[in-house]
């Protein structure tokens, strides 16, 4: 019976862990927050030299699958791992939602509003829930999305 319930314990103790892990190789809704909120402390700064870091994942700006992407007036992304120079105003997600317009008009200064599309995770192929925060810095649309 000692056995039994050892055996049940270490189980327990491992889908644990397992579950924490899988957790920790995403970001969280708090911490997608926070790094908007350090990205417009950044553009505010030095807008140049923040959506260059933005774009390569530097300065803090890439934690696991969380990282700050802009688009400019144009309606352009300024800033994104993969997409920089192509079309944010535009841009829709897997279900054919008008995903860019949606950041757009979610985007006001001084405020942080939240845009929720399907989008797959990095290295799959099924979108599934994300929820972008989005602000407007000068003449910049800024946002960080976290998967549900």
């Amino acid at each position: 019976m000692k056995r039994f319930a050892a055996a049940a314990a270490g189980l327990s103790m491992m889908l644990a862990a397992g579950t924490a892990f899988a957790q920790a190789q995403f970001g969280s809704a708090a911490e997608a927050k926070a790094m908007l909120e350090k990205a417009v402390t950044a553009v505010k700064a030095d807008k140049a030299g923040a959506l260059a870091a933005f774009a390569k994942g530097e300065g803090g700006f890439k934690d696991r699958d969380l990282y700050p992407f802009c688009g400019g007036p144009d309606g352009l992304f300024t800033a994104h791992p993969t997409l920089t120079g192509k079309s944010l105003r535009d841009l829709q997600d897997k279900t054919g939602k008008p995903l860019g317009l949606d950041i757009y008009a979610a985007a006001k200064e001084g405020a942080i509003s939240e845009v929720s599309y399907m989008w797959p995770r990095p290295g799959s192929a099924d979108p599934v829930q994300k929820i972008s925060y989005v602000t407007k810095i000068g003449d910049q649309v800024c946002a960080v999305g976290y998967y549900k």
